[in-house]
């Protein structure tokens, strides 16, 4: 018996899972669910297919669904006729059920994670997903958690329900990770290929695994000590641009009570060549996170006691 092989109950050898999925992402047969098909999820769908995978889509709204299959695209960034490409090429379809989830060798939750009406995080979509997932279970699995959340969630929130209601256990038998989405739509220079993507799990079978499949399509992985770091990464690079946001155009504000040419003062600070970056006036944030995450990272402060400003 070779060191990459375990005996099974009838005595035949077996591949351990972590070698298992490794040889299938590098071989491009692994199976890929994307369970959220927006403008994160989608876009995600497509890069997989380019590079040889095969993927399966999970879409509650079944108008987005079946647009899918149709290959009509309703995701600017993505046209018709690439999403017709990967369907045409058996390569993409969509369902609405998550009965095909022990086909699939990873498994890429890119769900909303909203607020409630009184600011706190929402995790409503990836607790549901994750028993759902967590149901339908089985060894060798890759779950990856895209959404954007607080520090904790993948570790506190996932996997308890992954483990409780499959009895698997995390890094042994099945592998999970966060690696929070970086896209930004409609930014033609930065795509899902070329934006460098942060990886991180609490064990470390579950990180090589991760870091093995994201290299597939992304040209630099950045791994981190932690899913708990990945999660904090995101949260802070959205509250980076929040809070910068906002003083530039206080500053717009400022400048025109003092007679003053915001452009001008902005033009001047920004040939500086080390601590600064440009911000500029605009309508203020907006988006799908930027406007929320530091909702998440000030939730996850009140927890450990700090308030922050």
């Amino acid at each position: 018996m070779t060191p990459a092989t375990q005996p099974s109950p009838d005595g035949v050898e077996s591949i351990p899972p972590k070698l298992q999925i490794e040889q299938l992402i590098l071989n491009r047969q692994a199976i890929v669910g994307v369970v959220g098909l927006g403008y994160v999820g989608l876009p995600f769908a497509i890069e997989k297919t380019k590079v040889g995978f095969t993927v399966m889509g999970i879409e509650q709204n079944p108008e987005r669904a079946e647009r899918v299959n149709q290959a009509r695209s309703y995701i600017d960034d993505i046209p018709s006729d690439v999403l017709k490409q990967a369907v045409t090429n058996g390569k993409l379809q969509a369902t609405t059920a998550f009965d095909n989830i022990g086909k699939m060798d990873v498994i890429v939750i890119c769900v909303p994670t909203p607020l409630t009406k009184n600011l706190t995080p929402d995790l409503s979509y990836v607790e549901s997903v994750a028993c759902e997932i967590g149901a339908r279970l089985r060894p060798g699995q890759l779950i990856s958690l895209e959404s954007t959340t607080y520090p904790g969630t993948t570790d506190e929130v996932i996997k308890p329900i992954l483990e409780k209601t499959s009895g698997l256990k995390q890094g042994k038998d099945f592998f999970l990770a966060h690696s929070p989405e970086r896209v930004d739509p409609g930014n033609q220079r930065y795509t899902t290929q070329n934006t460098n993507k942060i990886v991180g799990a609490s064990d470390s079978n579950s990180l090589n695994v991760a870091k093995l499949f994201y290299q597939q399509t992304i040209q630099y992985v950045v791994p981190v000590s932690s899913a708990k770091a990945a999660e904090l990464v995101k949260v802070f690079e959205n509250t980076f641009r929040a809070v910068n946001i906002a003083l530039v155009n206080e500053l717009a504000l400022l400048c025109d009570r003092l007679d003053l040419n915001v452009w001008e003062i902005l033009d001047a600070a920004n040939t500086k060549p080390f601590g600064i970056m440009p911000f500029y006036p605009g309508p203020g944030v907006g988006g799908h996170c930027i406007p929320i995450d530091p909702h998440y990272l000030e939730w996850k402060a009140k927890e450990v006691n700090f308030n922050t400003r």
